[in-house]
């Protein structure tokens, strides 16, 4: 039985225009008693004093929070789920029988996981497990989504969910400058990221050469550009996403072949990132179907 469903993460993204052209036709802190017991913890001294909460962290790498994430990443096996807190109303989950949990109070939860969207579990877990980028390159039809700096990590858990939904091979991110897969973006990635295999490279714009040294096409994605529906899709594409606010960069920009857009009908004149590399995904997807129908 799988858990209920999760929210998605909010932010903002809008570029330039420009291209190349279309393409053409072809054991650390343990709750204390008192918080298992479900009342705050006095403070000690000496010996014998309960150990503290841990104290609030920042995005954190080594911690999950929520059922879906928990869920998926038990089924996924990618990397090790070292230890489970749960609340007494978590604990009944039916997908956790079976599994060692260690009871903890919800404010203990929340300082655990920096954020009280836990859900009432928390989950100590090894590194995440990035993908070696030549690796997403493989097969016959790649589909891959290029992140230029988008540093929300609720926007890169959101389009990790829209991406693995889409059965895309995965998604490219930079090295620095960028979220990085971390709680906050498990979170809002519902446990896709545990499935989706996600690079990180130093360049993206050297990446996209690469890409295309491949086979792939390479699509940015732009307020102004060619309307998304006209490209062909068959193949290798790159979809490339800029980051919320300033659009691609001019390098990343340069090295698309083309500079797609997404038709505007109402009085807003964007789409949020991760919304917009949602639209395209399945726009790709589409294209595809229709150029080889079952």
């Amino acid at each position: 039985m799988t858990p209920r469903g999760e929210g998605d993460g909010d932010g903002g993204s809008r570029g330039g225009s420009g291209g190349r052209g279309r393409k053409p036709a072809r054991d650390r802190d343990r709750p204390s008693k008192a918080h298992r017991a479900g009342r705050r913890p006095t403070r000690g001294i000496g010996a014998g004093a309960e150990p503290k909460a841990p104290r609030e962290r920042k995005e954190p790498h080594d911690v999950l929070y929520g059922r879906n994430p928990i869920f998926e990443a038990l089924r996924s096996g990618r990397r090790e789920v070292k230890r489970i807190w749960a609340t007494p109303g978590a604990s009944k989950e039916p997908w956790l029988d079976g599994v060692a949990l260690e009871p903890a109070d919800a404010d203990w939860l929340t300082q655990r996981a920096g954020s009280d969207s836990h859900q009432g579990l928390v989950a100590d877990v090894g590194p995440y497990p990035y993908a070696d980028p030549a690796e997403l390159l493989t097969g016959p039809a790649p589909l891959i989504v290029a992140l230029d700096e988008v540093q929300d990590p609720r926007n890169l858990g959101a389009i990790a969910r829209s991406a693995e939904a889409a059965g895309a091979s995965g998604i490219v991110i930079p090295r620095h400058r960028s979220a990085e897969v971390t709680a906050a973006a498990a979170k809002a990635s519902a446990g896709a990221v545990e499935h989706l295999k996600i690079a990180r490279v130093r360049n993206v714009a050297d990446y996209l050469a690469e890409a295309k040294d491949a086979g792939c096409w390479v699509y940015g994605a732009a307020a102004k550009g060619t309307p998304y529906r006209q490209p062909d899709y068959t193949g290798g594409v790159v979809l490339v996403m800029g980051a919320e606010g300033t659009g691609l960069r001019p390098r990343v920009k340069q090295m698309c072949d083309d500079i797609v857009s997404l038709p505007m009908r109402g009085r807003v004149d964007s789409l949020n990132v991760s919304a917009a590399a949602a639209v395209l995904l399945y726009g790709v997807l589409d294209a595809r179907a229709a150029a080889h129908p079952e």
